[in-house]
């Protein structure tokens, strides 16, 4: 096994050293490490949650990185479990087959394939597919859901393979999984090695701009490196031979990027869109390091506020427990020093959570039967990108007077 933590001293874009930190977190648990609920005293390692901004290319980005063995070995995300997201990526495969005429002789290579969430639809639509999984539990998931995947770390060396083996891909997506890699210009190696003359690589990153207007600081944990902007995206993708032609805002995760490149010997032109983006990065000065400070200052008003809010519930002897446990939320837990001194339990959907107690805080998880049984006063939704329909699906809790708190981008009870 690689070192457990390694800290990089250059940009992963531009490699330039003008770095400088410019929001930090503090010693934090890894967002997906859940613990056994039979071991509850067993110790956890804590990393440095830091962000750095690049002087040179704008890049947002952690530069203390843990080992990926240690990070995904016991990986308990899985994509079906959320209904909004088997729909997003229906939707996006639909709109791809359309967009690029894809037939039963086109290939689609998904990198960080998850349990197939993406290929399935593209499969549905006659497509052939490949899915790069390296978590070897939920690529076995894949497998039985039909799509064919491969259970190793995507890399130069495993596109050559996949090449071999079925040729090269018309379309190669990294949805939510490109923000994750750290050495981002041997990932490009390997994309553009398996990527047809003509073909297109699709990633889907949040976006850093919605990340600093909505006040998604909790969006920041040890999985995602970097936090892009279009203007670093297209930067790096020219200096890996490559061309970014077209960009779209969808709102998964509050607000990503969809991004589409094509190695420099393809003929498409670039869009309108890529030129308004960029533009429009420029003057919301996501470059600057004052656009940080002050973002720092907002974090700290909104960990006042809901501090606050939550106090003064628990004083009126008033119930709270959390919705999702989602990576994002035990930033925010971990963060604000939000334990089971003021949380009952937390409800999640996933079967790969409930059971286990969340990582730093040690707040159980389980299934919405406890909500039923148990209802609290409030349910703090800490899963706020799914706020509507966490609470359509809750309707009879709140017929019974139950309330809910989003915490984000600022904390209000609906």
């Amino acid at each position: 096994m690689s070192a457990v933590l390694t800290h990089k001293s250059a940009c992963r874009v531009c490699r330039g050293a003008a770095m400088t930190k410019v929001l930090s977190f503090g010693p934090t648990p890894l967002a997906n490490a859940f613990l056994r609920a039979d071991a509850p005293h067993e110790s956890e390692p804590y990393f440095p949650l830091d962000a750095y901004l690049c002087k040179e290319c704008g890049l947002l980005q952690l530069c203390d990185v843990v080992s990926p063995e240690v990070l995904f070995k016991d990986y308990v995300y899985v994509s079906s479990t959320s209904p909004v997201f088997v729909a997003h990526f229906r939707e996006f495969a639909e709109k791809i087959c359309a967009r690029f005429g894809l037939n039963r002789d086109s290939l689609v290579v998904d990198i960080g394939s998850n349990d197939g969430i993406l290929l399935k639809p593209f499969r549905e639509r006659g497509t052939k597919v490949l899915g790069v999984e390296p978590d070897r539990t939920i690529a076995a998931i894949a497998r039985k859901n039909g799509v064919e995947t491969v259970s190793e770390f995507f890399s130069p060396a495993v596109a050559e393979k996949i090449a071999r083996k079925h040729g090269a891909a018309d379309v190669i997506t990294a949805t939510n999984v490109f923000a994750h890699i750290d050495d981002i210009h041997a990932f490009a190696r390997g994309v553009k090695h398996l990527l047809k003359k003509g073909g297109v690589f699709i990633i889907e990153v949040p976006y850093l701009v919605d990340f600093l207007e909505k006040n998604l600081f909790d969006t920041v944990y040890h999985e995602h490196l970097s936090y892009f902007g279009l203007s670093a995206l297209d930067a790096f993708f020219k200096r890996s031979g490559m061309t970014v032609i077209d960009a779209e805002r969808i709102p998964t995760h509050g607000g990503s990027l969809r991004v589409f490149a094509q190695k420099k010997d393809t003929s498409r032109q670039a869009s309108a869109m890529v030129r308004r983006l960029i533009a429009a990065e420029k003057k919301r000065k996501i470059h600057e390091e004052k656009t940080y400070h002050a973002y720092a200052l907002r974090i700290q008003k909104n960990r006042a506020k809901l501090l606050a809010l939550l106090a003064s519930l628990k004083e009126k002897g008033k119930s709270i427990a959390g919705y999702g446990a989602p990576a994002k939320g035990n930033t925010l837990l971990n963060y604000f020093s939000i334990g089971s001194e003021i949380l009952n339990y937390i409800v999640d959907d996933s079967p790969h959570k409930q059971g286990k107690h969340t990582p730093g805080k040690r707040i159980p998880v389980v299934s919405a039967e406890e909500l039923r049984a148990n209802p609290p006063d409030y349910l703090l939704i800490l899963a706020w990108n799914f706020a509507e329909s966490i609470m359509r699906k809750n309707e009879l809790f709140r017929k019974n007077g139950g309330k809910f708190i989003i915490p984000v981008p600022y904390p209000r009870v609906v």
